[in-house]
């Protein structure tokens, strides 16, 4: 595995420059990639699993053209090289049908509302990157800085016993 990867699936130009905007705290250790529709994100998708990448974090919006974004989110748990990504719902659209489906379908792992405040963004996509590498990655340390760093350091201090 090369690079981390956050995918930002949006189809509003506006709304994706702003998380692509509120995000950019996390790109000195995270790649970030952006998507208008589930086609779109499907090639994002093939092209990190090519480059031995790999997909980190999905921030959906649920209204896309197309594919909704549950649905989307619901596809990639179920292939191996995206099941262990951490994802997350950013919409105002989201009805409660569709938001349980992701939740037991894809696993979802947090939903946001729109609008959102830049420190509800980072505070989410803060706490799923560092379950993620805490989850996935044996080196921990180059994201001690930008993630939650105690609870990567209190790994490191386990893996050092």
């Amino acid at each position: 595995m090369n690079r981390l990867v956050i995918l930002c699936i949006e189809d509003e130009d506006e709304v994706r420059d702003a998380v692509v905007r509120d995000l950019e705290v996390f790109e000195p250790a995270f790649l970030v990639e952006v998507a208008e529709d589930a086609d779109d994100a499907s090639q994002v998708v093939a092209e990190v699993v090519e480059a031995e990448d790999a997909i980190a974090l999905v921030i959906a919006d649920h209204r896309l053209p197309g594919m909704q974004g549950t649905d989307f989110l619901i596809e990639l748990h179920g292939k191996p090289e995206t099941a262990s990504a951490r994802k997350v719902l950013l919409t105002g659209q989201a009805g409660h049908e569709d938001t349980i489906r992701a939740i037991n379908e894809a696993d979802l792992d947090h939903y946001i509302s729109k609008p959102w405040t830049e420190e509800e963004l980072h505070s989410v996509v803060r706490e799923q990157l560092t379950e993620y590498v805490l989850r996935n990655v044996e080196d921990v340390l180059p994201y001690v800085a930008i993630l939650d760093g105690a609870r990567l350091l209190e790994r490191l201090s386990r893996d050092s016993i």
